[in-house]
């Protein structure tokens, strides 16, 4: 798929703003601060309609204002026939100050992968930021993750509130049981949808470091959990019932994909603690773009990429591979603070609220 055109009105640093992309890729080329990514911000809301920035949808309007809108058109072709989808997104700030958006939401078949600089973090974050990394392909791949994740947490957030309230109380096995039976349930059912996304990512993930280094190294991600191979919700709850004694203790459920991590590796070697900081922000980027073919697969349409200053702290070579791969993507977005000298490229100098062709 593909942004045909997009036009933003007071959307962070842009009071007006229309864009008529290339199809391929499209170089984003500027000074810091000057609205790069907050353009790329706007394309990912009006393909997902989430920031890939914040939660916080009051932080996209620019300041002061009391509306702003992002309004485009995609395209796809399938069997040879282009269908194009109109699509509004509306911000508005209530009479209590609370932002809401509405508007025309994009067809299912949309869909936008993001990288920024935060996303070194699934690298060399905490657990958590992989985990929202796993679950964030989950839900791209498989429609009813993210309601399952939802119910999870809930059930996870009442589980733990009991441990807090009656950990040394007689009869906390009885309060508890209900909980875990669900937690069980449905915290399998996470773990078996992160697994087949690992390893759909682990298949084209070779593929792409291997283009990426040049084939000079191996890189590989796994899913850890201290349930092993078990497939079935008995061995969560059986698992639960032995951390029983350590939960009451602290107040706090042990066990479950909440605690679970990846694990990414070079040659072998933990990529967190023994791999540069290049290597790093390189791996990240190579997962990102990993992502491509399971959720072309999965949605019948190639996403759209956006991938801010993605080039930086790579040396000159890796930087030439990196821009190979994306000649073989679909619709690219590319900022970067100095002109590359993609052959093909749409350029496009954005400075000062306001962004000119090259």
């Amino acid at each position: 798929m593909r942004i045909a055109w997009v036009q933003l009105s007071e959307v962070r640093s842009y009071r007006t703003l229309e864009l008529h992309p290339q199809a391929r890729l499209n170089v984003l080329v500027g000074p810091n601060a000057q609205g790069k990514t907050n353009l790329l911000e706007a394309l990912g809301f009006l393909v997902t309609g989430r920031s890939f920035r914040t939660s916080r949808i009051g932080e996209i309007p620019r300041w002061g204002v009391e509306a702003a809108s992002i309004t485009g058109e995609l395209a796809r072709r399938a069997s040879g026939v282009e269908s194009r989808r109109s699509v509004r997104r509306a911000l508005l700030r209530g009479g209590d100050g609370i932002w809401q958006a509405t508007g025309e939401g994009a067809p299912e078949w949309a869909r936008a992968i993001a990288f920024g600089w935060q996303d070194v973090e699934i690298v060399n974050g905490a657990p958590g930021a992989r985990r929202g990394f796993i679950d964030g392909i989950a839900a791209r791949l498989y429609p009813t993750h993210a309601a399952t994740l939802v119910r999870y947490r809930q059930v996870l957030a009442r589980r733990n509130r009991i441990l807090q309230a009656h950990r040394r109380e007689p009869g906390l096995d009885a309060r508890l049981e209900p909980w875990s039976e669900q937690l069980a349930t449905s915290g399998m059912e996470l773990i078996a949808r992160r697994r087949r996304a690992v390893a759909a990512l682990q298949t084209e993930l070779a593929r792409v470091w291997s283009a990426l280094a040049a084939g000079h190294s191996k890189v590989e991600i796994r899913y850890r959990t201290a349930l092993g191979e078990a497939a079935e919700p008995r061995a969560l709850l059986e698992a639960l019932a032995r951390a029983r004694h350590h939960e009451a203790r602290l107040g706090q459920t042990l066990v479950g994909p909440h605690r679970d991590d990846l694990a990414l590796e070079i040659d072998g070697a933990d990529a967190r603690t023994f791999g540069s900081r290049g290597q790093q922000r390189l791996v990240a980027l190579a997962l990102r773009l990993a992502e491509v073919l399971p959720v072309t697969e999965a949605a019948g349409t190639a996403p759209v990429l956006l991938l801010d200053d993605a080039l930086s702290e790579l040396d000159p070579r890796v930087r030439e591979l990196v821009l190979r791969e994306l000649g073989a993507a679909e619709q690219v977005f590319l900022t970067t603070p100095e002109p590359l000298g993609a052959a093909g490229a749409a350029v496009f100098d954005v400075n000062g609220g306001g962004i000119f062709a090259a």
